[in-house]
Order: structure tokens, then C-alpha cells, then sequence
């Protein structure tokens, strides 16, 4: 059986940078499920669930070993069910350290059998978050260099002006 790894986020939207993670990480794991999961400390996302499917879907036609899943409990759980030996975070920044580290602790203590990779983001999309996308997209500005071409007119007619 090969090596199946988890790449989780909100996704709320997909964008260049999320792509990037996923896209290295098919390139190294057998089998990456990309999993929609909902997070609690933040509001109803722009997107449905099931449009960010969608969106992620889209984006991964060439990545034949991505799949692309939703849910709604426990990443430790997931993980388990699904028979995921790690899960990727992608890493922006410093900051993004802490939160992450925090989590992969917890997931440890509620799955030991699962470990926790962090991977790097180019250095083109440390900035760049799903909140940015959505700033700027609804304040006018240009997102095209933000997301994947294959969903920018998709974020566009949902929030932008």
C-alpha cells in the first residue's frame, strides 16, 4: 500500500499558493486526499462546501493521485478512516507556525499513528491567504495572480464590485 497523506484547509476560496502545497505534495505521497474541513473560528465561508470541491476539482484535472473529499469532524478521525499515514500544512510565515504547531500536537495526542508535514511556501505566495483574495477581489482589485485561472471568474462574480 503506498504512502496517502492529507492536505486539509478551509479553502474558502483555493488559491495559487494552496495549488502549490497540493501540487508538491502529489509529486512526493502516492495518494493526497485534499479535504474541505470546516473550521470553527471562522464565519460561514463565500463559498459553499460543495463549490470549493468543485473549485479544487477543477484545479486538479492533471493530478491524477489527488482526490478531493469533505468533513466535518475531527482531522485525527479522518485520517484514521481514510488511512492517512501524515498530514501536509502548508507554511507561510512565522505566525503561521504556532497555530499549526498547536494543532499538530493535538492531532498527535487524538492519532498517534498520524504525523504532521510542513511544507514551505514559495516564497511568490508567503503573503497570500484566503482572506487576501477576498479583500482585495471585493474592494475591486485584481485577484488574477491570486488564483487559479481555472476559478477567478467563478470568485469574481461571487465578490467582486
Amino acid at each position: 500500500m503506498g504512502k496517502t497523506v492529507i492536505c486539509p484547509g478551509s479553502f474558502d476560496p483555493l488559491t495559487i499558493g494552496h495549488l502549490d502545497i497540493i501540487k508538491r505534495s502529489s509529486k512526493i505521497f502516492d495518494k493526497v486526499i485534499v479535504v474541505v474541513m470546516r473550521n470553527l473560528s471562522k464565519n460561514i465561508g463565500s463559498f459553499t462546501t460543495e463549490e470549493r470541491v468543485e473549485f479544487i476539482k477543477r484545479c486538479t484535472t492533471d493530478l491524477p493521485n489527488v482526490e478531493v473529499d469533505t468533513y466535518a469532524g475531527l482531522l485525527a478521525d479522518y485520517a484514521r478512516l481514510k488511512g492517512a499515514s501524515a498530514v501536509v500544512k502548508g507554511l507561510r510565515a512565522i505566525s503561521d507556525y504556532d497555530d499549526e504547531f498547536r494543532q499538530a500536537l493535538t492531532n498527535q495526542k487524538l492519532n498517534p499513528e498520524m504525523e504532521t508535514i510542513f511544507m514551505v511556501s514559495n516564497a511568490e505566495h508567503m503573503f497570500l491567504s484566503s482572506s487576501v483574495v477576498k479583500d482585495v477581489c471585493k474592494l475591486g482589485g485584481d485577484i488574477t495572480d491570486f488564483v487559479p485561472p481555472e476559478i477567478c471568474d467563478d470568485i469574481k462574480n461571487r465578490l467582486g464590485n
